[in-house]
């Protein structure tokens, strides 16, 4: 006989431990089911660690330019063996945390991996070799993903993916980056932090495609300023060792591009490999993602599926969002579906990008007759006592028919911790709230945050610095 339970969550990513935790804490009896460690790619082999090593580029680039705050510091290298020590305690530690959350919340943890089948019943194969049957009343699929590939570059040696990369020791003299959006472009703005060589390779026209183009070209900028070099609208023929080790990428044009590491960040595919689902009515779609509607079900009755393996935003932070939208919705609570088109994204690369609401071009797009207002940090005195110049606040709104500027509709942020300045931003999109209602806010000064104060005063045809 099956262990019943309310909810079964088969993955222990941020989608499946929040479904987990988020449920439990409403009087769920749950079960939470994980192949490999609690908290998923986001925690052990993405968001956090790529961000640790994105903080020890930034200490090392503080103390590269220490001597104009008047402080005497030289670089003599940077050890990466203790970098990745320091990333494994944070990781640890997070670890640790969710899983005495598992304990606190009275959640039964699972390790193995869960396949569903026919009435809500979930066979795991623990990782000891056993074999386990649950049943729950309702399913969470939350299942992840996987770094995608590309033919002819098989991962293993100097070929990595962003799981390998965040375990090297060492940094490599030459990297090359296969892909220019947002996990490639924090890959090259770390490396080249930290000394590395650096090649970003992009099949688009530019790099980070779908950027508001203002937003973007700070960063191209930036990364020329640290000697990053840009391939754009290449396309990748192949690769091949040579005998000093390195590797020589090829294009079906132009010259080769010789490294010691290739970095593939081509993004991320659904993880629904070893779900199951036979007997059910869940679907696959031909890109591999599980089939749901705006309340995130799937076809098969009280089965959801969240994060990664459904066709939504990459971010793990969407993912919590489905997770209680599931819990809710399933628990027969009022809920409203994800705005997908309005969910805060951040690129953690240097300069950082922060935004929410449509770009320029998408708003024009859409129909909108539109008012602009732009401000750089250059002007911003925080920035400049920062040292951090580089950068700007764009705010997009919808014009009125007196030509004034009405509701904002997008926020878009390039520069320092701008991934921390977002939230004003972000509520102002979605509480769809007009540029006269948020110029009522009053911003701390000094601070980075009143650049947006002020970039939204000036649409109102008034402004006191810009």
């Amino acid at each position: 006989m099956a262990d019943q339970f309310d909810l079964v969550v088969i993955g222990g990513g941020p989608g499946g431990y929040a479904s987990a935790f988020y449920a439990a804490s409403a009087g769920m009896k749950v079960a939470l089911i994980e192949r490999d460690t609690i908290g998923g790619t986001c925690l052990n082999r993405g968001c956090i660690p790529a961000k640790a090593f994105l903080e020890t580029a930034a200490t090392n680039r503080h103390v590269a330019h220490a001597s104009e705050f008047g402080i005497n510091a030289s670089l003599t290298g940077v050890d990466f063996a203790v970098s990745q020590a320091r990333k494994a305690r944070i990781v640890d530690g997070l670890v640790k945390g969710l899983t005495g959350l598992t304990k606190s919340k009275k959640v039964s943890y699972f390790l193995g991996t869960g396949s569903l089948e026919a009435n809500r019943t979930v066979n795991i194969a623990m990782t000891d070799g056993t074999v386990k049957k649950v049943q729950g009343a309702k399913v969470i699929l939350a299942s992840g993903s996987v770094p995608r590939t590309i033919k002819g570059f098989p991962i293993g040696g100097s070929i990595m993916t962003s799981d390998e990369v965040l375990m090297l020791s060492t940094i490599p003299k030459r990297i090359a980056i296969i892909g220019g959006g947002a996990i490639g472009c924090e890959f090259a703005s770390t490396f080249a932090d930290l000394g590395s060589a650096v090649t970003v390779i992009e099949g688009a026209p530019k790099i980070l495609p779908g950027l508001d183009p203002d937003v973007a070209n700070v960063v191209v900028k930036t990364f020329a300023k640290k000697k990053i070099a840009i391939r754009t609208g290449v396309v990748v023929a192949g690769q091949s060792k040579q005998p000093d080790g390195s590797t020589q990428i090829t294009f079906a044009t132009g010259d080769p591009v010789v490294c010691d590491v290739v970095i593939m960040s081509i993004g991320r595919r659904p993880f629904a490999d070893e779900l199951g689902l036979k007997g059910t009515t869940a679907k696959v779609d031909d890109r591999g993602f599980v089939v749901v509607d705006e309340y995130c079900r799937t076809g098969e009755q009280d089965v959801y599926a969240i994060g990664d393996l459904i066709n939504t935003p990459q971010l793990a932070h969407v993912a919590y969002a489905e997770a209680i939208l599931a819990v809710k919705h399933m628990r027969g609570e009022s809920v409203t579906p994800v705005m997908y088109d309005r969910v805060p994204w951040a690129i953690y690369c240097h300069p950082e990008v922060a935004w929410a609401g449509p770009s320029e071009e998408q708003a024009r797009a859409a129909g909108h007759d539109v008012v602009v207002a732009k401000h750089q940090f250059r002007a911003n005195s925080r920035a400049m006592i920062l040292g951090e110049i580089d950068g700007l606040v764009k705010v997009i709104a919808k014009k009125n028919p007196d030509g004034s500027a009405g509701q904002v509709l997008g926020v878009h942020m390039v520069g320092p911790w701008v991934t921390e300045q977002l939230a004003a931003g972000y509520l102002a999109v979605n509480w769809e709230a007009s540029v006269d209602e948020i110029a009522e806010f009053i911003m701390p000064h000094p601070s980075l945050s009143e650049l947006f104060g002020e970039t939204v005063t000036s649409l109102t045809g008034r402004s006191i610095n810009a």
